[in-house]
């Protein structure tokens, strides 16, 4: 019974953390975080994910401003002022170079069933970035378990290949989210959630 709440306390305890500590995440723990993300189920077992890990400041830096440019160009378009552009791509520049880890969770097709026709190719692909996402889930609640916090961000989904460009990714592994991860130098308060009236439904809608 003390294992059942446990889980549960880590389930809903887990905040997503955007400030951190100026200290380094051990190589072990990194490795662990990895370990976690990889026993999550996926899709005929094809396991079609690859997690990059960024350390280096210098590489974080590259990486956060090649993608700022992107940003900057997307914000423009979206009419925000020149004003406002510079002040969000600044804040995402800064927490990229800040957090002492950047894990980059990446998909690959090369596994995954193979179809002639558009309707169910586009369901394995589906399926593959469902398989990603509960790898970066199992990654998150490790990483609180660990005493770490982390921010998953969706950043590479609008920057594809200029994050494949930087890191020297494979054309048939496509970046799908930054993981900032470190000692938390913050305690969020837990977001509202929707009651669960009014999500769940018995037997049907």
């Amino acid at each position: 019974m003390e294992d059942i709440e446990y889980f549960y306390r880590v389930i809903e305890n887990r905040r997503t953390v955007r400030k951190f500590k100026d200290k380094p995440v051990e190589k072990e723990v990194l490795l662990r975080l990895i370990k976690a993300a990889i026993w999550a189920p996926s899709a005929h077992n094809a396991q079609p994910w690859h997690f990059i890990i960024i350390r280096s400041r210098e590489v974080k830096e590259r990486l956060a401003i090649s993608m700022g440019e992107k940003f900057r160009e997307d914000l423009l378009a979206n009419g925000f002022s020149k004003q406002e552009c510079e002040k969000r791509v600044k804040t995402s520049i800064r927490r990229m170079i800040s957090a002492p880890v950047l894990i980059i969770a990446c998909l690959t097709m090369r596994d995954m069933d193979k179809y002639p026709d558009e309707r169910r190719q586009k369901a394995e692909y589906v399926m593959a970035v469902q398989s990603v996402a509960a790898a970066i889930q199992n990654l998150l609640l490790a990483a609180y378990v660990e005493g770490l916090g982390a921010c998953w961000r969706c950043a590479p989904l609008f920057a594809k290949k200029i994050v494949r460009k930087v890191l020297n990714i494979p054309e048939d592994v496509e970046p799908q989210a930054l993981i900032e991860v470190g000692y938390p130098d913050e305690q969020p308060l837990p977001p509202p959630r929707k009651p669960i009236e009014e999500i769940l439904h018995w037997e049907g809608w």
